[in-house]
């Protein structure tokens, strides 16, 4: 065997590998939808509140939410709770135009009777951590919820929660997440399929099974011994949520999903938002595995709730796999048709590689979550490519957040732009934004070359005659092109005047701030 012959074997050798370790999380969505229905009637049932509701501190942090935070203050004043049990506090940390806003909706509150304090920070030391932490110091009662400004919890969420804890072993209650705006887009209605997966069959497999679950930052409430008693709000990854609830379950504390209470919330319109969103999640999710995969491995904790943590802490490698899958495809392709040409083995192996285990479990995997949510759930199949395809399209992005979080490398908490988007019909969000999207124009470009790259491979299996793998092909090609053009076009100027505060809302600002605002 020739030199050239011998790197191609070490090249396609690579690919198997690849795809074998790909595989292995295939299999593992196969295995978290057979828990979900092993274990479905193990479902946390709804409760009725008690007689007694306890005293509930809602928590609203928030970072220059120009466009939203009016909204998420009312809809806290609005829930369906006894006045002189429920204390909201909004923990923001703005630098800009928007404590302005935040001033006066409060002021506005409060003078309609509701217990609103704000507590407004100007270092922003642990980012949204410290300021739950903060928060906390001053919070009233044992129950605390946590709203993200682009939520919109229902008026009955609290007492659809509460009950809960009154088990004392219950440490926190999740709701599901709803979307205002999942029919917006061809990108929402994927993030929507995406969270839905998320939800109802990763949350639903891993509680009704008894594994170990997550907190999702908001749409849930927490008791607040629990979070004390498993060291507060850390703000050292970028998923303080995932961090703490692996604390707390290490500590006994019993988790609960809820997924027939929906808390709706905004999904991000705008290609660069989506990404920004998922590069903190990505290395969130590192910095998180390094800091508790080996407590956890060594812990006394049965071995199925060892390995459902292992691959859930774990799973942002996949996007280094897809890279390296990318750019051993060609070569793998090659050596097909050459020095494989006679080895129908290999042959078989790389096309089953290419199909099969690449797609199938993704597949089965957010059709079954549809399937538990929606009557119409045929109605999303249709979107499963696109879905496929943009998981692809943004391994770019997250494996560069990946790596960072396995690296140790610091940043800062980067919010997710949001635009107050009301419905499926609302495109007001195009013309805001200005508001602070970080563009990776580099990024972007590589991205589109990547489509290409794929391309070639098309085509070249085309002229090769290698009819299997071409869908998947171009499911690669579609999701880094798509990806990649759509960061282009929301990175390009919009040239709208960014959001400020009318004269009004600033003369009735300077009247009431002063008696509202405690400085934390």
């Amino acid at each position: 065997m020739g030199s050239f012959e011998a790197i191609q074997t070490t090249l396609v050798m690579l690919h198997l590998l690849v795809c074998g370790l790909l595989a292995v999380y295939g299999l593992h969505r196969y295995a978290l939808v057979y828990l979900y229905y092993k274990y479905r009637r193990n479902a946390v049932e709804a409760t009725e509140p008690p007689t007694e509701l306890p005293v509930v501190t809602v928590q609203l942090p928030m970072f220059n939410e120009r466009y939203v935070a009016r909204r998420i203050i009312e809809a806290a004043c609005k829930l369906d709770y006894p006045s002189d049990r429920l204390k909201i506090q909004v923990l923001d940390d703005s630098t800009d135009e928007s404590i302005d806003i935040v001033r006066h909706t409060c002021a506005q509150m409060r003078a309609l009777g509701h217990d609103v304090q704000l507590l407004h920070r100007t270092d922003r030391s642990g980012y949204k951590a410290g300021a739950l932490q903060e928060g906390l110091k001053v919070a009233r009662g044992e129950i605390v919820a946590v709203f993200d400004a682009d939520f919109v919890p229902p008026p009955d969420i609290l007492r659809q929660l509460v009950g809960h804890f009154d088990d004392p072993n219950v440490g926190m209650v999740q709701a599901r997440w709803g979307h205002i705006n999942r029919c917006h887009s061809l990108l929402t209605e994927a993030q929507a399929i995406l969270l839905d997966g998320h939800f109802v069959i990763e949350h639903g497999a891993r509680n009704r099974s008894g594994r170990f679950m997550s907190f999702n930052g908001t749409a849930g409430a927490w008791r607040a011994s629990c979070i004390e008693d498993a060291g507060g709000w850390q703000h050292d990854t970028l998923t303080e949520d995932l961090d703490l609830s692996y604390r707390a379950q290490l500590k006994g504390w019993k988790f609960l999903f809820l997924p027939q209470v929906d808390c709706p919330a905004e999904l991000p319109p705008e290609m660069n938002a989506f990404k920004s969103q998922q590069h903190r999640w990505a290395k969130g999710g590192a910095q998180t595995c390094r800091k508790l995969l080996p407590t956890i491995l060594k812990s006394d904790q049965p071995w199925r709730v060892k390995l459902e943590a292992f691959f859930h802490l774990t799973s942002c490698v996949s996007y280094f796999f897809i890279l390296a899958l990318t750019f051993l495809l060609f070569p793998a392709l090659v050596a097909k048709v050459t020095i494989f040409n006679d080895m129908l083995a290999v042959q078989v192996a790389i096309d089953v590689s290419l199909v099969l285990l690449a797609t199938l479990s993704a597949s089965t995997f957010y059709v079954s979550s549809q399937r538990e949510l929606r009557r119409d759930w045929w109605d999303s199949v249709k979107y499963l490519p696109l879905l496929m395809g943009v998981g692809v399209g943004i391994s770019l992005n997250n494996a560069r957040a990946a790596l960072e979080g396995f690296l140790g490398h610091q940043s800062e908490f980067v919010r997710t732009p949001k635009f107050g988007v009301s419905d499926d019909r609302d495109t007001s969000w195009r013309g805001k934004l200005s508001s602070g999207i970080d563009p990776k124009r580099l990024q972007s470009l590589i991205e589109v070359g990547l489509a290409g790259y794929m391309m070639v491979c098309m085509f070249y299996a085309f002229m090769m005659e290698i009819w299997v793998g071409l869908f998947f092909m171009s499911l690669f090609a579609g999701g880094f092109f798509y990806v990649g053009i759509m960061s282009l076009r929301g990175q390009l100027p919009s040239g709208t005047a960014p959001f400020t505060a009318n004269d009004s809302d600033r003369s009735t600002v300077n009247a009431q701030t002063s008696a509202i605002t405690t400085h934390a």
